[in-house]
């Protein structure tokens, strides 16, 4: 990997571990598309383990607000259906999985843009859950599932409750991977590199997190997706 390459990377975490620090979501739909067009063999490693730390970190700084009810209901599902996305790679060929994480960046900005105010339950919990653990594993983009659940609640039980779940969820997703011979450990390497650049991100999220206009931030998070997406998509 050249240094451009991996200074690009690090600009994307950068920029993804502030976003999602702050509104609870964006990382994976900011990273994953970036990485598909200047790195894609690093997916969906990278974006699951690059997750690890910030979500542990915010899951961490939010506790007060989880629902612990919704995050233990969507996390048994995710982890029912993990196994499901590592089908999905198994699949989609190598050179189709920038194409993949595309379009499915790309529906899932579309469908959170789209979605209706509801009040969540227990269905919605699970599907959640399901497509979260299909989509992740395969792709490392999970979160809009969980950010249409409780896109309408406190930002600060989304972001405490999305983080507890990814982080669940992204430990299990590589433990499969690299179970099973999908993943490898050097992309591992690229994660540590990157490091500051998601302390940076998070850093900076603390010193907002708490008065910032989450929907314009959302806002932002979902075109960025639609963009880098559609970018993805046409460079296939």
């Amino acid at each position: 990997m050249t240094v451009m390459t991996l200074s690009l990377l690090a600009c994307a975490v950068a920029l993804a571990a502030f976003v999602q620090g702050s509104s609870g979501l964006g990382f994976a739909l900011i990273v994953a598309p970036v990485t598909g067009m200047l790195a894609p063999e690093l997916l969906p490693v990278f974006v699951l383990a690059a997750m690890i730390p910030l979500n542990a970190y915010v899951a961490w700084r939010e506790r007060s607000a989880l629902d612990l009810r919704g995050a233990s209901w969507i996390s048994a599902a995710r982890l029912a259906a993990t196994p499901g996305g590592l089908a999905l790679l198994w699949l989609i060929p190598e050179r189709g999985l920038g194409l993949f994480v595309g379009v499915a960046t790309v529906l899932a900005a579309v469908v959170s843009l789209a979605a209706p105010a509801f009040t969540p339950g227990r269905a919605a919990y699970l599907g959640a859950g399901v497509v979260t653990g299909l989509t992740e594993t395969a792709t490392g983009v999970g979160g809009p599932p969980l950010a249409l659940v409780y896109q309408h609640r406190p930002p600060s039980e989304l972001r405490a409750t999305v983080a507890a779940c990814f982080l669940v969820g992204e430990v299990a997703s590589l433990a499969l991977l690299f179970g099973t011979g999908m993943g490898s450990t050097a992309d591992l390497g690229t994660v540590v590199a990157v490091l500051p650049a998601i302390a940076l991100g998070a850093w900076l999220s603390r010193l907002v997190h708490h008065r910032l206009d989450a929907r314009r931030m959302r806002l932002f998070v979902l075109v960025f997706a639609l963009v880098s997406g559609a970018a993805l998509i046409l460079g296939m």
